[in-house]
């Protein structure tokens, strides 16, 4: 369990700080179940969600409180979920954490020395705001990504794409879905139903949630792209099969005649001359062989190939 007191910056603190005193506490799950109470929660911690209970991102409103879960993103394929649960009292902040996800954002507030003037809705923005703080960094990666697997696709280099391209749609969904939910959060947080925050910061969550809903729409962007290029390597295997179709086309139709005039002459009846001709054999092999030359010339000349 750490404290931080929220003063004109967050600072770290060993104690537990008075009840009057701002102040923002991270637990983990376990703690969290063996910490009924805390100074300042008395009435309140028992509605903090534990990071396990982490599903999606919601804030659930309530006269006294605004709790909710917040469920970010997989940042590829083995990357470990990342997932906790916050409380916002009128004087206290309750963070809930497994990982090492919290620790380094509070971390990083109080080296950067945000200023806080002692309240709980300036730290509450600073922390959500630091959360999305690399996203666009991130949302460009994917961006790159996608544009390496459009050079595969515009130099037919398809055996590689499948399985990349769906993992980056399955991504690319991911943060929309995250956006969308954090979007959620946002709105309650600018709402400010409790009346917790001063107009100053409910001013503040507005320009988060403008941020979150740019990132929604860059997401958005980046899933129509994935679509397209999915839909570039579909006309591309189109157009390989359809030549495909083309070259078993054209063999079928230079080898019909050659099948008629061997099925022609292989029956078996008595009175055809060309049997006991002494050129039979050297005129139909030259008739074949006409067909095939005619055949191609044809084709040539119709533009088929």
């Amino acid at each position: 369990m750490h404290w931080y007191t929220i003063q004109e910056t967050l600072t770290h603190t060993d104690h537990p700080p008075q009840p009057e005193t701002p102040a923002v506490v991270l637990l983990t799950s376990e703690e969290l179940d063996h910490h009924p109470t805390l100074p300042g929660l008395e009435t309140v911690l028992l509605h903090t969600p534990s990071a396990q209970d982490a599903k999606v991102c919601k804030a659930d409103v309530r006269w006294d409180c605004l709790s909710g879960t917040l469920v970010l993103p997989r940042q590829g394929k083995d990357a470990a979920r990342t997932a906790y649960g916050y409380l916002i009292a009128q004087n206290r902040v309750a963070l809930v954490d497994d990982g090492d996800t919290v620790p380094g954002l509070l971390r990083h507030i109080a080296r950067e020395k945000r200023p806080m003037k002692g309240s709980v809705g300036r730290f509450v923005y600073a922390f959500f705001n630091q959360l999305i703080a690399r996203d666009l960094h991130h949302l460009e990666e994917i961006e790159d990504r996608a544009q390496a697997l459009e050079d595969q696709v515009l130099n037919n280099q398809l055996k590689e794409f499948t399985a990349p391209m769906t993992a980056l749609r399955k991504e690319t969904m991911a943060w929309f879905r995250y956006y969308s939910q954090l979007d959620d959060v946002a709105c309650e947080l600018r709402k400010n139903d409790n009346r917790f925050f001063s107009q100053e910061e409910t001013l503040l969550f507005q320009m988060f949630e403008d941020r979150v809903i740019r990132l929604r729409e860059e997401s958005q962007l980046l899933r129509e792209y994935c679509a397209q290029i999915q839909n570039m390597f579909q006309a591309e295997i189109g157009i390989r099969q359809n030549h495909i179709m083309q070259i078993l086309t054209i063999v079928t139709t230079i080898f019909l005649p050659l099948s008629l005039l061997v099925g022609w002459y292989g029956m078996n009846f008595q009175g055809m001359p060309e049997l006991s001709w002494k050129y039979g054999y050297p005129a139909v092999i030259g008739v074949s062989v006409l067909f095939v030359i005619l055949s191609l010339w044809l084709c040539k000349k119709k533009k088929f190939w």
